[in-house]
């Protein structure tokens, strides 16, 4: 019940920030770029300036569906902002070139994350087979597994996950720094489109944050549990 209503609270602070985040892209979507560059442009003005010449600027449907895809070399601008003249799509387009420049330059922190892609995958695939057992098979799950060796799993995953989370953020915050600094020094954006592209990533950083908040409460909840049923 504990872990239902962190996992609940964190939900819904999440469903706020994405909200807010939303609501700020609306709203900076509707300023006109004084360059009248569209995201596509930016993207690609930015991989050009860093040297980076094997990385493809594509379009794919979503919205805020936008990412950085290092297996495949490929930029993946949602449709709003690759078409996008305005200072949201600027900052999100900068910001996913900011994740190719990191790739480039072989950043520690990117390429770490990287490596715990699978070791995620499969902590995600466990945690979810524990939790079945625990809601569909509790008479079976007793006799398969121990309670204190299925919390002993469910924190070594939730343990992989935090420092997933954690890794994040500063692979995040960097590529807004490296985005934001690009297209100041290149005049991409005047002074308030800036102030607009630097507000939008800020937002969008908030969203990593309170997963990354969220995973690390609910790591110390079951870190709490098991040191409980140890007691009993």
């Amino acid at each position: 019940m504990g872990a239902l209503i962190i996992g609940l609270f964190f939900m819904a602070i999440g469903w706020i920030v994405s909200s807010r985040l939303k609501s700020k892209f609306r709203e900076y979507s509707q300023v006109h770029l004084t360059r009248d560059l569209t995201g596509a442009d930016v993207a690609r003005l930015m991989l050009a300036d860093n040297g980076i010449s094997d990385v493809q600027v594509i379009s794919v449907q979503g919205e805020l569906a936008d990412h950085y895809n290092p297996a495949t070399k490929t930029v993946n601008l949602s449709e709003g902002v690759y078409h996008g003249r305005n200072a949201a799509a600027t900052a999100v387009a900068a910001h996913e070139c900011g994740h190719a420049v990191q790739h480039a330059k072989a950043y520690s922190m990117l390429e770490l994350r990287s490596a715990m892609v699978p070791i995620q995958n499969i902590s995600a695939k466990v945690i979810n087979f524990i939790f079945y057992l625990m809601m569909f098979g509790a008479f079976f799950a007793q006799s398969m597994i121990p309670w204190q060796t299925a919390l002993l799993v469910i924190i070594a995953c939730y343990g992989i996950f935090t420092v997933f989370a954690l890794i994040t953020l500063p692979v995040e915050f960097d590529a807004s720094k490296r985005a934001l600094a690009w297209v100041q020094a290149r005049g991409i954006v005047n002074n308030s489109e800036y102030g607009m592209a630097k507000d939008a990533l800020k937002w969008a950083a908030m969203t990593y944050v309170v997963a990354a908040v969220g995973a690390l409460t609910t790591l110390f909840y079951y870190v709490m549990l098991f040191l409980g049923s140890r007691d009993e």
